[in-house]
């Protein structure tokens, strides 16, 4: 359910699977990591590991916000409304969290 308590689906339901694939293959990264530092491995080592792993977030991240702008934003616009403007300022909102982190 959407916050404003719509029942839309997600924009990424077409490739649920696929992101969920990713997000796997991150959480295995990250289980990676938590072995090379209990393996004592070389700082750089874990460093460029780290930043592979935040990347690949990232690239979710960023086609997570293409889905919901494809979607649940242009959805809301050809709505019109006042859930147009919000869903506007909610994908501006969640773009500027992303970009400060």
């Amino acid at each position: 359910m959407d916050q404003d308590g719509s029942a839309h689906p997600p924009g990424y339901a077409e490739h649920k699977t696929a992101v969920q694939r990713r997000l796997r293959r991150i959480e295995g990264q990250v289980r990676g990591l938590q072995r090379m530092v209990g393996e004592d491995q070389y700082c750089i080592d874990v460093l460029d590991q780290i930043t592979a792993t935040t990347r690949a977030l990232q690239a979710v991240a960023v086609e997570l916000v293409a889905d919901h702008l494809s979607h649940c934003v242009a959805d809301a616009l050809a709505e019109g409304g006042t859930q147009a403007g919000d869903k506007v300022a909610e994908a501006s909102a969640a773009i500027a969290r992303l970009v400060r982190a």
